[in-house]
C-alpha cells in the first residue's frame, strides 16, 4: 500500500507541482491549503509524512508544526520556507521539523528529502543489525527507534534520534558540524545551523542541565563530542 503524504500549501501552482512529483514517485498524496485543514486531516487520518509550508493563511506553518509535535505519533515533517527566512527555518527546526527546503526548490530534491525522511522513519533497513546503545540511565534501541532516559521514553524527532545514535556510536570523538550534516542528514552541503539547533534540542531532552551539558559537549572551533557519563 503506498505511503500517504499530506501537502500543506496555499500556493496552488507550487502544490500542484509538488503533488504531481510525489504521486509520480509512488506516494498517495492529499493536499490542503491552510493550517486548520491540515490539523483536521492529520487528526482524522494521520499520514506517513507532512510537507508543510511556513506561510499559510490563518494558522501559519510554525504553529501547525508545534501542534503536530504535541501528538504522540510523531508524524515526520518536511518544512518549506522562503529563501532567506533563516529565523523561520531555525524556529521550525526548534519546533521539531525533521527537514526543510528553501523556496524556490527542485521538486526532485523534495522527493529525495521525503524519501530519506520516510526511510529513517521506517527504522533500520532490512538486514541491518539492530543496536542497543547504553550510557548509564540513557538507552537507545536502533531497531524500534526508541530512546529512554531513567526508564522514560523520550519524544525525539527522526533527526534527533539519528543524531543521538550517531554520537553514541562514536564516544569521545569530536565531529565537525559539516561531518554531522553529511553523516546524519546525508547532505554534502547545507546550513550548519541545522546541526546546532538539533544539538540544542537534544540537550534539552537528555541533559540534567542543558546549559552545562555533560553528554553532548561543545568542542570549541570544531563541533561536538559525546562523553559517556556514569549513573
Amino acid at each position: 500500500m503506498p505511503q500517504r503524504v499530506l501537502v500543506v500549501d496555499d500556493d496552488r501552482t507550487v502544490s500542484d507541482v509538488v503533488c504531481r512529483y510525489l504521486e509520480h514517485a509512488g506516494y498517495q498524496v492529499d493536499h490542503v491549503g491552510d493550517g486548520a485543514a491540515a490539523l483536521a486531516t492529520v487528526a482524522a487520518a494521520p499520514p506517513q509524512l507532512v510537507v508543510l509550508d511556513v506561510m499559510l493563511p490563518g494558522l501559519d506553518g510554525l504553529e501547525v508544526c508545534r501542534r503536530l509535535r504535541e501528538r504522540p505519533d510523531g508524524v515526520p515533517i518536511v518544512m518549506l520556507t522562503a529563501r532567506g527566512d533563516e529565523a523561520d527555518r531555525i524556529l521550525g527546526l526548534q519546533l521539531g521539523a525533521d527537514d526543510y527546503l528553501s523556496k524556490p526548490f527542485s521538486p526532485r530534491e523534495l522527493v529525495l528529502r521525503v524519501r530519506s525522511v520516510l526511510r529513517r522513519a521506517g527504522g533500520e533497513p532490512a538486514g541491518a543489525a539492530a543496536e542497543v546503545l547504553t550510557d548509564g540511565s540513557l538507552t537507545v534501541l536502533t531497531g524500534p527507534r526508541v530512546a529512554r532516559l531513567h526508564g522514560r521514553e523520550l519524544a525525539l524527532t527522526l533527526r534527533e534520534f539519528d543524531l543521538l545514535a550517531h554520537l553514541m556510536r562514536h564516544p569521545a570523538r569530536a565531529f565537525r558540524r559539516a561531518e554531522l550534516l553529511e553523516r546524519v542528514w546525508g547532505w554534502s552541503f547545507g546550513d550548519q545551523s541545522t546541526v546546532t539547533v538539533h544539538v540544542r534540542r537534544l540537550r534539552e531532552k537528555i541533559e540534567a542541565d542543558p546549559a552545562d551539558p555533560r553528554r553532548i559537549v561543545t568542542v570549541w572551533g570544531v563541533g561536538y563530542r559525546y562523553e559517556p557519563v556514569d549513573g
